[in-house]
């Protein structure tokens, strides 16, 4: 399929017109920009149209390319009006033009009116959250609150407590930064690589204190490029391979090195074998990352911390990286680095446990022939819109902030 964007605004959000933004998002969904005139398109093919003048959530275009022969009307704070629609070759001229001109009347004709909510839905898989999908008119004055709005949905609803809470505010501002000095994403998850290779070399060498500056610095990194990338839409399989694969294999080598570093001086941690600590805490580290996995591919197709509040409460303290970098930082701020090691492996062993628990109790409820699904669809109807989980992991409960 085919589509085109209609008009386009000065206003720029994070460096991008809404015309340029919109492109990017078509070509990250394989949709192609129609070159040439609407004439040159095959007769019995459909196009997507939308306004250049709109910010767009990607859950809308891509129900809109799912629908066909619909014309999208939206409520802007009140004021309802055309941002786009898929239609036929043959009724895009109408159409293009009721787009141009809300007061252009389509007179009788097969095109269906839609809202937001009859092409999109709000349950986010990827990226773990429940928001509402927007289509908002772009303006000046408005600038910074849809700046915000677009950082603030590059961001998962479910994850550590550190990349939620603490975060947030500063990477914005890094992101700012990246964007007006022309810094790409891909470049940002070098540095961290880098950082990673600094932190496992001081590691080793038993200098924790520069060890973990350049290991907190490396996990900011790491949510700064995601942001950058999604908030300038420059999201690429390959830089998503390469931020990943990163992310999933370097946590296990810290603790390896933070070992190395404490065997200069010592073998054991309370009688327990440095080897034993690191077998448990790479066995373990796999065993739950197999754990997620298995419940994705055997049990439903969402992630596992989405399962039920628990799990999402879970998932902010997980023995993941940044969790594991607070008991290391608190060894050490204790004068007990050997105690911060031990604590990353016993934790990796209780998290595997849970995971391992909730994994057989999602396949025992499938094998029973019962319903598997995301405690987030769920929201309003078994679960109450104005639980503490709602709030804490959702916008459901307040609703979208008036723009």
């Amino acid at each position: 399929m085919h589509a085109v964007v209609l008009g386009d605004s000065a206003v720029r959000l994070w460096g991008l017109t809404a015309a340029e933004r919109i492109q990017r998002q078509l070509r990250s969904q394989g949709i192609e920009l129609c070159a040439g005139g609407i004439e040159t398109l095959p007769p019995d093919s459909t196009l997507l149209m939308l306004r250049g003048d709109c910010l767009y959530d990607d859950r809308v275009i891509r129900g809109l390319v799912k629908a066909r022969t619909v014309l999208l009307e939206v409520d802007d704070d009140g004021e309802v009006f055309p941002a786009a629609a898929h239609v036929a070759i043959k009724d895009a001229q109408r159409v293009g033009e009721r787009l141009r001109d809300g007061r252009v009347p389509l007179a009788e004709s097969d095109v269906a009116t839609v809202g937001v909510a009859q092409v999109a839905q709000g349950f986010e898989m990827g990226l773990r959250k429940l928001d509402r999908p927007t289509v908002l008119r772009i303006g000046a004055e408005r600038q910074a609150v849809l700046e915000q709005l677009l950082f603030s949905g590059a961001y998962k609803g479910v994850t550590d407590l550190v990349t939620k809470w603490l975060w947030p505010a500063p990477a914005q501002q890094v992101t700012r930064w990246c964007v007006r000095g022309g810094i790409t994403p891909n470049q940002v998850t070098a540095m961290s690589l880098v950082l990673v290779m600094v932190a496992l070399a001081l590691f080793a060498r038993g200098d924790y204190g520069w060890g973990l500056l350049a290991g907190w610095i490396m996990t900011f990194l790491d949510t700064v490029d995601g942001k950058l990338a999604r908030v300038t839409v420059t999201s690429t399989p390959l830089g998503n391979i390469f931020d990943h694969g990163i992310d999933l294999i370097h946590p296990p080598l810290w603790y390896l090195a933070w070992g190395m570093g404490l065997a200069l001086s010592d073998a054991s941690i309370w009688g327990f074998a440095l080897p034993v600590i690191y077998s448990v805490i790479f066995a373990t580290y796999i065993g739950g990352r197999l754990c997620e996995g298995a419940f994705q591919l055997w049990v439903a197709r969402f992630s596992i911390f989405t399962w039920r509040p628990f799990d999402s409460y879970f998932r902010l303290v997980v023995a993941r990286r940044n969790p594991s970098m607070i008991m290391l930082t608190a060894g050490l701020c204790v004068g007990r680095p050997d105690l911060g090691l031990l604590a990353v492996a016993a934790w990796h062993a209780l998290s595997m446990g849970i995971l391992v628990v909730r994994l057989l109790q999602g396949a025992g409820a499938r094998l029973c022939g019962k319903a598997v699904e995301s405690w987030f669809t769920q929201i309003g109807q078994t679960v109450n819109e104005r639980a503490l989980a709602v709030r804490v992991f959702t916008h459901a409960a307040a609703g979208m902030r008036k723009i």
